[in-house]
This record gives structure tokens, C-alpha cells and sequence, in this order.
């Protein structure tokens, strides 16, 4: 099954018209157990929150994080994406 492309110009689009940047941003994902250091990597000094599945196969992690520009955070995406088995929400 192919993954939906991701339409990078008209998520920027929807980030620029949000608001004024620098601001804070929330990211949301999903990943398998085991995988949160990934996501740290990511963010390494940002605080992260997580929260085990009640099976405990996979995480949930949130990360609030000042961003500079919309590109900073598609950057941020494309990286997490990266990740096997990642679900960005």
C-alpha cells in the first residue's frame, strides 16, 4: 500500500497562516516501544512527554518546541519520518 504524499507547499501554507513565528509547536507521534530515543534525537532539548499504549506495544510522545519558521518544522517532519513504524498526528 502506498503512503498518501505529502503535500509539503500546502502544509507551509497552512503553518505560515497559523500565526506569527517564532512560536511554539506542538508535534505529536506515535511510534513503537522502543523507538522514543528516536524521537528524543530529534528534539534534544526540548522536554518530551510520553505515554505507553495500554498493550504496551507502542508510545505516544509530545513534544512543545519554539520554532523559527514553517521549514523548520517540515524539516522536523521529514526527519521523524524516517522513523519505521512512526505515525505523526
Amino acid at each position: 500500500m502506498d503512503k498518501k504524499k505529502f503535500d509539503k507547499e500546502n502544509f507551509k501554507e497552512k503553518l505560515e497562516a497559523s500565526g506569527e513565528f517564532p512560536q511554539l509547536y506542538m508535534f505529536k507521534f506515535i511510534v513503537p516501544s522502543g523507538k522514543e530515543n528516536e524521537i528524543a534525537a530529534l528534539f534534544p532539548k526540548h522536554e518530551i512527554t510520553t505515554k505507553a499504549s495500554s498493550g504496551g506495544k507502542y508510545v505516544s510522545t509530545t513534544i512543545q518546541a519554539m520554532m523559527k519558521n514553517a521549514d523548520q518544522i517540515i524539516t522536523l517532519y521529514e526527519q521523524a519520518a524516517e522513523i519505521e513504524g512512526l505515525i505523526s498526528l
